[in-house]
């Protein structure tokens, strides 16, 4: 069974990290420390996708995938794996984002995801609405920061984009706002493990 709504309080600051999570890794884990702590969040969430969009092969069932991202966590206790998106019926991530905001109206939130997404982002749904909804950190990825930085959001939204230094304030700031933080990366990803066969 996947459980319940998260729980926030009201003012908390809460990080989002979304995703098919196919598997959770210890890559995972690593930039949501990072976020906690140079963004100097409260909560991490991981945001078990039902499916991505943007992939055309169907990840493993929902539940399986908690399981491992639980076991990835061993109880961590500021990173919730939760499937709630599947709850909200929610697909795309300017829909999750809209929703959260109305469950946790006092919350502010904090978009994360990797620079490798960051490339991309212009492909999502309603992607500039996600601008101008929530904070944005982009987290380093081996090789990615460059063409991350080159991309059609990191030029729309330049003047947008707040020093790596000042990243802790991000949480306050009203969106749109951004940065790009650069920290030690993991080799680590689903694509490959699935590859390896460590994930069948």
């Amino acid at each position: 069974m996947i459980q319940p709504c998260p729980i926030a309080a009201p003012g908390q600051r809460v990080g989002l990290l979304g995703g098919s999570f196919n598997p959770a890794h210890a890559g995972h884990l690593h930039i949501s420390r990072i976020a906690l702590r140079r963004l100097g969040l409260d909560r991490v969430w991981w945001l078990l996708s039902p499916g991505n969009p943007l992939k055309p092969d169907a990840p493993a069932s929902l539940a399986r995938r908690l399981d491992a991202a639980k076991a990835v966590l061993d109880g961590h206790p500021r990173i919730q794996a939760t499937g709630i998106e599947r709850d909200l019926r929610t697909v795309y991530t300017v829909d999750t984002i809209r929703a959260l905001k109305a469950l946790y109206p006092a919350v502010r939130f904090v978009w994360l995801m990797g620079a490798d997404n960051l490339s991309q982002f212009h492909r999502w749904r309603r992607w500039a609405e996600i601008m101008h909804a929530v904070p944005v950190a982009v987290m380093a990825r081996p090789g990615e920061q460059v063409r991350a930085g080159l991309s059609k959001t990191a030029q729309r939204f330049n003047a947008a984009r707040i020093p790596e230094y000042e990243a802790a304030a991000l949480p306050f700031r009203e969106p749109p706002c951004w940065t790009m933080l650069t920290h030690p990366t993991s080799p680590l990803s689903s694509t490959a493990l699935r590859a390896s066969g460590a994930w069948a």
